[in-house]
Order: C-alpha cells, then sequence, then structure tokens
C-alpha cells in the first residue's frame, strides 16, 4: 500500500513540475547559448564579458521602441536587436580591447562591467520604471501552442532549445574546420606566437567580440519574451545564469557549458513551486558551479597523481 501511495505522490509531482521543467529547459537554452558566447570570446581574448546581459537589454528596449513607437516591420526591430549586441559589442572591444589586452584577466573584467554599469544607467534615464508602466516584448512565436507530453510548450520555448544545441554545434563546428576559427583556438592558446605566425590577432578579435555580441542580442530577444516582461535590470543581472554556465565548462568546453546552462535552468525552474526554498533558487547557479568546478578538479588531481605514480 505504501509503495502505491508513493507512486502517486511521485506521479503528482511530476505532472506538477512538467510546466517547470518546460520552463527551466527554454530559460536554460537562453543561459547555454549566452555560455557559449562567453566561452568563445573568453578563449580568443581572454575577456570575461560582464556586460553580457546589460548589452541585450539596450537591443530589447531599442526593439521595443521601433515596435511600438514606428510604423517599421517588428522583423527589422528584431534584426536590429540581435545586430545591435554584435556592433555595441564590437566597438567595445576595438576601443578598449587593445588597451586592456597586456592587462590582467581581472582588470579586462572590470572593464566589461563598467560599461553594464554604464549601459544601466543610459537605460534607466531613457526609460525609466516606474508605477503601473510594463513594458512587454512578445515574439511572433509566443502566439503559437503545441501539446508535448500533455504539456503546452510555446514555439518561443522550442525555438530556444533547439537554438541553443544547433548554436553550440555550429560553432563547435566552425572553430575546427574554418581558418578563423582555428586562428581563434590558436589564439587562445598562445596570443604572441600566434601573432608572430602572421595571424591577424585584431581582426580574429575583432570577429570574436562580433559573434559573441550576436549572441548578446539573442539572448536579450528572446529572454523578455520568456519573462513575460522587458525589465532590463532583470535582463542585465541573468548574466550571472550565463556566467554559471560558462564556468561549469571551466570557460573551455562549449558542449559542457551548453548542458550546464539547461542543468542551470532547470534547478532554478524545479524550485519556483517550492515555497521552503524558493527564496534560494538565485543561488542554485551558484552552487552548481561550484559542484562541478570541485568535481572537475577532483578529477584532474586524480590524473596528476596517477602521472606522477
Amino acid at each position: 500500500m505504501s509503495e502505491v501511495v508513493a507512486f502517486s505522490i511521485v506521479g503528482v509531482d511530476w505532472q506538477f513540475l512538467k510546466p517547470f521543467i518546460v520552463i527551466g529547459l527554454a530559460f536554460g537554452g537562453v543561459y547555454a547559448l549566452s555560455g557559449v558566447g562567453l566561452v568563445v570570446l573568453y578563449r580568443a581574448t581572454g575577456v570575461l564579458n560582464l556586460a553580457f546581459g546589460a548589452i541585450g537589454a539596450a537591443g530589447a528596449l531599442i526593439a521595443y521602441y521601433i515596435v511600438n513607437h514606428t510604423g517599421w516591420p517588428h522583423w527589422l526591430a528584431y534584426t536590429v536587436c540581435v545586430l545591435f549586441g554584435g556592433f555595441c559589442n564590437l566597438a567595445y572591444g576595438m576601443l578598449f580591447g587593445p588597451a586592456f589586452a597586456r592587462r590582467d584577466p581581472l582588470v579586462k573584467m572590470m572593464g566589461t562591467l563598467a560599461l553594464a554599469l554604464i549601459l544601466l544607467g543610459v537605460m534607466a534615464k531613457l526609460a525609466p520604471v516606474g508605477g503601473a508602466f510594463a513594458r512587454f516584448l512578445p515574439l511572433p512565436s509566443s502566439s503559437h501552442h503545441y501539446t508535448i507530453l500533455k504539456t503546452t510548450v510555446s514555439l518561443t520555448q522550442i525555438i530556444a532549445i533547439v537554438l541553443a544545441f544547433a548554436i553550440t554545434a555550429g560553432v563547435s563546428i566552425f572553430l575546427r574546420v574554418t581558418k578563423l576559427g582555428t586562428a581563434m583556438r590558436a589564439l587562445a592558446n598562445d596570443r604572441e606566437a600566434t601573432a608572430m605566425l602572421g595571424v591577424p590577432a585584431r581582426r580574429v578579435e575583432a570577429a570574436a567580440w562580433f559573434g559573441s555580441g550576436l549572441a548578446c542580442g539573442i539572448a536579450g530577444l528572446m529572454l523578455p519574451d520568456l519573462l513575460t516582461s522587458l525589465d532590463y535590470s532583470a535582463l542585465t543581472f541573468l548574466v550571472i545564469s550565463s556566467l554559471a554556465a560558462a564556468l561549469i565548462g571551466r570557460l573551455r568546453s562549449l558542449w559542457a557549458t551548453l548542458f550546464g546552462g539547461l542543468a542551470v535552468g532547470l534547478a532554478q525552474a524545479v524550485l519556483t513551486p517550492y515555497a521552503s526554498i524558493t527564496a534560494y533558487r538565485s543561488a542554485a547557479p551558484f552552487v552548481l558551479a561550484i559542484i562541478a568546478l570541485l568535481y572537475l578538479s577532483r578529477r584532474r588531481v586524480v590524473t596528476i597523481s596517477r602521472a606522477t605514480n
């Protein structure tokens, strides 16, 4: 009898958690593609971009203005959002990248934090949030719903998950089979030696800044739809979850970053309905990143120990 009761409880929990699992996978997909952008940029330039979320949020606000205050087609607004991320990131990289090139990684990272704060201040000045006013930037895909495993899923959620896998696979292939991708990997291993071999380091870094910025724009476009709100402060600090995904991948492995992002999204969503622990859901990215780093460090220690023996 107890086994039947336990099974029914598990069944109820599973049915109850299904929508949260879907939401978690969708958010995790966005965290994953953002994390991939962070990893690619870090490997090519040594910069950990803390302005990732702020750039995406600024692009989303521009798209919101175009959709609601101009007669331009919506697809153009979405394109502008993605391209703004690419060119804003590229502009920062070209202007300040050379100045920080020989500085410590911490100094490079703090430079991007300054950019995030500047963008956050500009957005607060030009688009203040207050009262009952709220901004929404729904995508056309949010109006299409499907039933998968007896759970309603929006097309936006499906796109977020599929796009995460597609971008990770595409970037992995790009880094392995193209000349530019090979140059990026070489630059990550030894910048000075690569430059001495005649590789145009500045051009390669520019490609990394621009590509990572496009990921900023995509994340900034999709997150307001998933959040059902264009809260630029929330979007700015969602970079924390993407950073956790990148740390799970040790700022190296794109596929580990992908699954790390999905794990972070799932953990945050599954903890949401439980009132006793939902207050701690924001700590989930850090906890998962710490566990992954400790586990990977343990494996490395064991490997070194065996090698010395």
